[in-house]
């Protein structure tokens, strides 16, 4: 009943916010600068057969459909709305080889030396990952690749700077810690304290990208079915059925790979998966294109841009010079408008050169969610003898979705010995989920009184 409740509400709030109706694309940045998807329809009517069905069209399950695909598999990738529409195609397109709090030391703690260093490794490599499936299939995507920063807002937070430098650095990345002058010269404002930068990290039109990993995945012979949302997961013998309101695929494996949005548009995979995350709402615009002088003082070298702070601060260029930011609310209510104001303040906080503009002038705004967990760690799912998924990007699964995406595929395809690589375990509920998104609240505001005293 909680389900049907959930979908029937969110279909109600989408017939008033264009960013949550499934048949159209959100009105963004990217809607209207990303090249045209490729060619996709419903799964036509009857059964199919695959040897691995994908669940969601986003990052994680392009990139398995792609891998799989070029490993001579049969893959069929099962849409609800169109290739990108979730959280991959409306993010700020910051491609970042970190989490938000799940620092290396971090994950070995968590999840033990072999499967904590492994996924180490694999976001570490995750920025390299993805600049290389651009740049070897040819993709279309604003992609630039100079380097991500983490300034320091406090210089009490210089601290974490070289805790995660630290970490960074004994596993060989090619991490620098930076002082106040060089955080400057980065930025192109003395803002901030200090900090430490990636140089494989950047930034991209994440949806740009998510149309040509799927243009990609359907050249290597994956079939991609847009306007399929699953209904139904069952066991038939040795093989699974995959149900859409208009045909069936019957697959030997399946990776669901939908996120954030579980649960939102069309029923949950997968029953109580939903619960085992939290959809937190994130909101991202874009200025007018800046002047040339503005643009050239504002992080002058191209880099991505995220610092410390709970509440986050961050941004980047595209390539017409726009500043591409965003920010959390803690109530949606008349979003635009506020946020329009919170982050024109932010900003020029930020870079007070933009102080020269009569007004900061955004022309588009817009907004999505993420998938959450409580102690900010990711989970790697074993829904079912043959059925694996994963959630809780928790806001930078820009380049690690990317980077899982051919192991979760591996995982699938080659049984236990491969799935051993990453933690899986069977979903746990977070407790008393139904509150979930009064504790986000709790938690902006406590991030915001925070960010100013510690």
């Amino acid at each position: 009943m909680s389900l049907t409740i959930q979908i029937q509400d969110y279909a109600y709030h989408a017939m008033t916010d264009p960013n949550l109706d499934p048949n159209r694309t959100p009105p963004s940045l990217w809607a209207a600068t990303a090249p045209a998807a490729p060619s996709t329809s419903p799964l036509p009517a009857g059964e199919h057969s695959a040897d691995l069905a994908v669940i969601g069209a986003g990052f994680t399950g392009l990139t398995a459909a792609l891998h799989a695909a070029e490993r001579g598999a049969k893959v069929v990738v099962l849409e609800a709305s169109e290739v990108g529409w979730g959280a991959s195609g409306r993010n700020n397109g910051q491609v970042i080889p970190s989490l938000t709090r799940a620092d290396p030391d971090v994950l070995v703690q968590a999840f033990g030396a072999e499967h904590g260093e492994t996924l180490a490794v694999v976001l570490g490599n995750s920025a390299n990952t993805l600049f290389d499936l651009v740049r070897k299939h040819g993709i279309a995507c604003q992609a630039v690749q100079n380097g991500w920063v983490q300034p320091a807002h406090r210089e009490s937070r210089l601290a974490l700077s070289r805790s995660r430098f630290e970490q960074w650095k004994r596993r060989g990345a090619p991490v620098q810690l930076l002082d106040r002058d060089e955080v400057a010269a980065i930025t192109g404002s003395p803002y901030w304290c200090g900090g430490w930068t990636n140089p494989t990290g950047g930034h991209i039109d994440p949806l740009a990208f998510a149309r040509g990993l799927a243009r990609a995945a359907i050249s290597a012979g994956a079939a991609v079915h847009t306007h399929s949302p699953a209904t139904g997961l069952q066991r038939v013998g040795e093989r699974w059925r995959v149900a859409t309101p208009t045909g069936s695929v019957i697959a030997r494996r399946v990776l669901v790979a939908t996120h954030g949005y579980t649960g939102t548009v069309a029923p949950s995979p997968w029953p109580g998966l939903a619960r085992a995350m939290v959809a937190v709402r994130s909101y991202q615009l874009a200025t007018e294109p800046l002047t040339p002088e503005l643009r050239a003082s504002i992080l002058p070298r191209n880099h991505a841009l995220s610092d410390t702070q709970g509440d986050l601060h961050f941004c980047h260029l595209d390539g017409e010079g726009r500043l591409v930011s965003g920010g959390a609310l803690v109530f949606h209510a008349d979003f635009e408008r506020r946020l329009r104001e919170r982050i024109s303040l932010r900003l020029v906080k930020m870079f007070p050169q933009l102080q020269s503009l009569a007004e900061i002038r955004f022309e588009y705004v817009w907004h999505g969610v993420f998938a959450a967990t409580p102690d900010k760690l990711p989970r790697f799912w074993r829904l079912g003898d043959g059925v694996l998924g994963w959630g809780g990007c928790n806001g930078r699964g820009v380049a690690f979705a990317v980077a899982l995406g051919p192991l979760l595929a591996d995982a699938a395809l080659d049984g236990e010995a491969a799935a051993r690589k990453l933690p899986f375990e069977a979903p746990r509920a977070i407790p008393g989920h139904v509150f979930a998104q009064l504790g986000v609240a709790a938690g902006k505001l406590y991030y915001r009184w925070l960010d100013g005293r510690d």
